[in-house]
């Protein structure tokens, strides 16, 4: 009598949490996240430029195949 070949189990990715929490899916399926530098070296940057980098905004196209496999989970 032969043994029943097993099915490779399906490896899944875990989200990475430290992303999940910087970036939020939006309803269309963009990524929405925070800019960087806004805090290192703030007094050498003016008001209008630091007010712009705490505004979020949508994640680069050529980055969401990559960020939304962080996100797989």
């Amino acid at each position: 009598m032969k043994a029943k070949a097993k099915k490779p189990k399906k490896i899944r990715m875990k989200t990475k949490k430290t992303f999940a929490k910087r970036c939020k899916l939006t309803a269309n399926g963009k990524l929405r996240v925070q800019h960087n530098y806004v805090s290192h070296f703030a007094a050498n940057k003016s008001h209008k430029q630091k007010m712009h980098l705490a505004k979020s905004t949508s994640a680069n196209d050529t980055d969401m195949k990559r960020d939304k496999q962080l996100l797989q989970g």
